[in-house]
């Protein structure tokens, strides 16, 4: 049976919990699995992956929710308002004892949640394995001609101060070669980005990709190397259609396009490229092609947006709390 609807049609089995999971199921859990709410806390149920009300686990090193249909009917009636009557409630990963009602935790669950990602998702990137919060360490971070340090500290990935431990920032790699990267690193995140809209620039867009690659390649670990290492290349939208194309073969990733809307009206947006998990499911599909054009054209004789590229992505590096250490808990005020 599947543990999410009560579906008598299993497709496959639930990587947290024991019990099985229908197709329409398993398709919801990839989508929304690795999704945040401003508040750095998953934006659905951690079984069903249903956006009711949820119970928040109060463990300051997760981020998983339940909603109340699932912890009432897998664990007893009644048991989300015991919860809501309990402060400091720890959630059915993070408590000691793995069964609670019905709902049975799996043993190496994030082996299993791993496996389950990597044969389920239809993306040929890998899935890294979550890591325990007595294993995290802080981020290292390498940051090429976009400056995303504001971004990183206000999530408390960095520690604050004018130049934070853990992160490179590089605005001209023309010289940089294999063994200054080896020498600064080794790192966990590579981030990098076309120029603003609106902004000069010394070099031609697509000379910002084709560093970035390079940079990319000398910085990625050993074949074989189990530790989380991700990246994320953003284009303002001043690749051209040709340029997109290149970027998706040599990064071996699909672009998604996320954008910063008021009403109906698109007042930005990038293409990504990236590894992090669930960035495609933050992919928007409001404006088309020809509106994305427009915006680009508009804003190249316009001033620069108020809102950088670094801002419009910030959201997408929430996933990272499940493999990096943090320094603050307070991101509802620092967002």
């Amino acid at each position: 049976m599947c543990i999410c609807c009560g579906s008598l049609q299993v497709h496959t089995q639930h990587p947290l919990f024991e019990g099985g999971m229908c197709a329409p199921c398993k398709d919801k859990f990839l989508d929304c699995l690795f999704l945040y709410d401003d508040d750095g806390y998953q934006s659905y149920c951690s079984i069903c992956c249903s956006r009711d009300t949820l119970l928040i686990c109060e463990n300051p090193d997760c981020t998983r929710c339940y909603c109340f249909k699932c912890v009432d009917t897998l664990v007893a009636p009644g048991t989300s308002g015991r919860v809501q009557a309990t402060s400091n409630w720890v959630c059915f990963l993070c408590r000691p004892f793995p069964r609670s009602g019905l709902l049975q935790r799996r043993k190496k669950w994030r082996g299993w949640l791993k496996a389950f990602c990597d044969r389920k998702s239809e993306t040929p990137l890998e899935t890294y394995e979550t890591v325990p919060v007595w294993k995290r360490e802080p981020v290292r971070v390498l940051s090429l001609f976009g400056d995303i340090r504001t971004e990183l500290v206000s999530l408390g990935f960095l520690e604050g101060g004018s130049n934070p431990a853990g992160l490179k920032h590089l605005d001209d790699v023309t010289d940089v070669v294999r063994r200054d990267v080896e020498g600064w690193g080794p790192f966990n995140l590579v981030y990098g980005s076309t120029p603003a809209l609106g902004h000069a620039c010394d070099h031609p867009p697509a000379w910002y990709l084709f560093q970035y690659h390079r940079v990319l390649q000398y910085a990625r670990p050993r074949p074989g190397c189990p530790k989380p290492f991700f990246w994320m290349f953003v284009d303002n939208l001043v690749l051209t259609r040709e340029e997109q194309t290149v970027a998706t073969r040599f990064l071996e990733a699909d672009p998604v396009t996320i954008q910063d809307v008021c009403g109906q009206a698109v007042r930005d947006a990038v293409h990504v490229w990236s590894n992090i998990p669930a960035v495609k499911s933050r992919h928007s599909a409001l404006a088309s092609r020809e509106e994305l054009s427009l915006l680009a054209h508009n804003r190249q004789r316009t001033k620069p947006p108020l809102q950088g590229p670094a801002k419009l992505v910030k959201n997408c590096f929430l996933p990272l709390r499940e493999y990096f250490k943090y320094f603050s808990t307070e991101l509802a005020s620092a967002l």
